[in-house]
């Protein structure tokens, strides 16, 4: 690629790291983690490295030149590491453009919006550059599971006197058609809700009842972890990760056989592949797609073998309900830590600024939901506590939905280590969260959409 190539319109450049050169460093380790939310390029050196990015529009690639470093085969890896199924990278080069500077070139099958940033040693890791590459046009989630309804009951034109949903999608694709839309889900173009279902069930106590109407009933569905960040590894080396995001879709699959007096369910998760989520952003998904509910996978653990048995928490506005409890919230809270975030993006900055607006109301009925999911799990396995535990756990801070996380067993002890690798137990943990899910809603009825006049 030429230089003047690089210097094109568009072109952006940024320095990152300190001023003086990583001379000497040692690549670790580099790897690929592909997504439709977004692609990631992570390489782990011994010292914090120094890049130049230039990002070129047309053919949209990424070019960034590492300072200190030469070409060595840990980065020629690179190259065998993208798959042909990468939603965002069609591949990537890598050359010695000059001594000690080696040119990474990231060719892309889409518009995108990168984000560079290096992040300091934590956990296992040493040093980390990372590429952040984010498709321009983003698909509206809620839109989708729509049309995956419409899909599912063969409607291939509704007319929009007839189903709500197909009224919403209308008015989603085509803005310029006035259709009226359900009063709980928001305006496409506004973004506000024009009507009263916006919080939880204790603060639409004095509602006017309103006519069922066939709606979505949407459960977010979060596993924990992803990516960059592997959570707890047990004794045989299972990572909470993959253990969690199995759960998810045994669960996803439960859920979207279920209706709740004839309105079906779907399930949204956070993360449907190995690729990591912000804890601002798993909230952010959920209100994006108006979940009814948000149930948050995990898989606990200690630092000694003995803890066992399953656990629910909800969000806490004070202190946290035991010692433990304290312990867990913080030790998941360090995510972000592990899986990498750009610290100085601003959308990080503004939604971490918004979590802390959780309301009573919220927090009583997932304390509701907490204790249906925890009953119906205390019949297939042990319990660590018999109650609903509290603290401040970021991931479960939506102010209009109740939210749980769920920690299916302690991933340090050996036997539930097992456990959690057993097809027969998974199955039987999904049953138990699917009927405590069931639970809640014949307790808490929810309530019914209608078009608006």
């Amino acid at each position: 690629m030429k230089r003047r190539d690089l210097l094109t319109t568009g072109t952006l450049v940024l320095l990152l790291g300190h001023q003086q050169l990583a001379r000497g460093a040692s690549i670790m380790a580099v790897r690929v983690w592909p997504a439709p939310d977004y692609s990631r390029v992570t390489i782990e050196s011994d010292t914090q490295l120094i890049a130049r990015q230039t990002f070129v529009t047309n053919p949209p690639r990424l070019a960034v030149d590492i300072e200190g470093i030469d070409l060595i085969p840990t980065l020629r890896e690179l190259v065998a590491k993208v798959r042909s199924d990468d939603p965002n990278i069609a591949g990537i080069r890598v050359g010695q453009n000059s001594p000690n500077v080696v040119r990474l070139v990231i060719d892309l099958k889409l518009p995108i919006t990168p984000q560079v940033f290096t992040l300091a040693p934590v956990a296992a890791y040493q040093h980390r550059l990372v590429f952040d590459l984010y498709p321009v046009h983003v698909a509206d989630p809620l839109a989708a599971l729509i049309a995956e309804r419409l899909k599912d009951k063969g409607a291939s034109a509704p007319t929009p006197s007839s189903d709500p949903l197909g009224e919403l999608m209308a008015q989603r694709m085509n803005p310029a058609l006035k259709i009226p839309i359900p009063l709980s889900l928001p305006n496409p173009t506004t973004g506000t809700h024009t009507g009263t279902h916006t919080g939880p069930r204790d603060a639409q106590a004095q509602a006017s009842p309103a006519p069922q109407t066939d709606r979505l009933i949407i459960i977010a569905l979060d596993p924990g972890h992803g990516g960059e960040d592997p959570g707890a590894i047990g004794p045989n080396g299972t990572r909470e990760k993959d253990v969690v995001l199995k759960l998810a879709h045994l669960l996803r699959d439960r859920i979207n056989a279920t209706t709740i007096k004839g309105n079906p369910m779907r399930a949204y998760l956070t993360r449907d592949a190995d690729f990591f989520v912000p804890l601002h952003v798993r909230v952010q998904k959920a209100r994006k797609v108006q979940a009814d509910l948000f149930v948050s996978l995990h898989a606990d653990a200690f630092f000694t073998p003995r803890p066992q048995g399953a656990s629910v928490f909800a969000l806490s506005q004070g202190g946290a309900s035991s010692s433990a409890a304290r312990w867990m919230a913080a030790k998941e809270n360090k995510a972000d830590l592990i899986g990498g975030i750009n610290t100085q993006s601003k959308d990080a900055q503004v939604q971490h600024a918004l979590l802390d607006m959780s309301t009573t109301a919220q927090i009583n009925d997932s304390l509701k939901l907490g204790g249906t999911l925890l009953a119906e799990m205390g019949r297939v396995g042990k319990l660590h506590k018999p109650k609903v535990e509290q603290a401040s756990f970021a991931v479960l801070k939506a102010p209009d939905i109740p939210s749980v996380l769920v920690e299916a067993a302690f991933i340090s002890n050996p036997e539930e280590e097992v456990k959690l690798n057993s097809e027969a137990y998974q199955e039987q943990l999904a049953n138990a969260l699917m009927r405590g899910i069931e639970s809640y809603f014949a307790r808490n009825p929810p309530l019914a959409r209608s078009r608006s006049t």
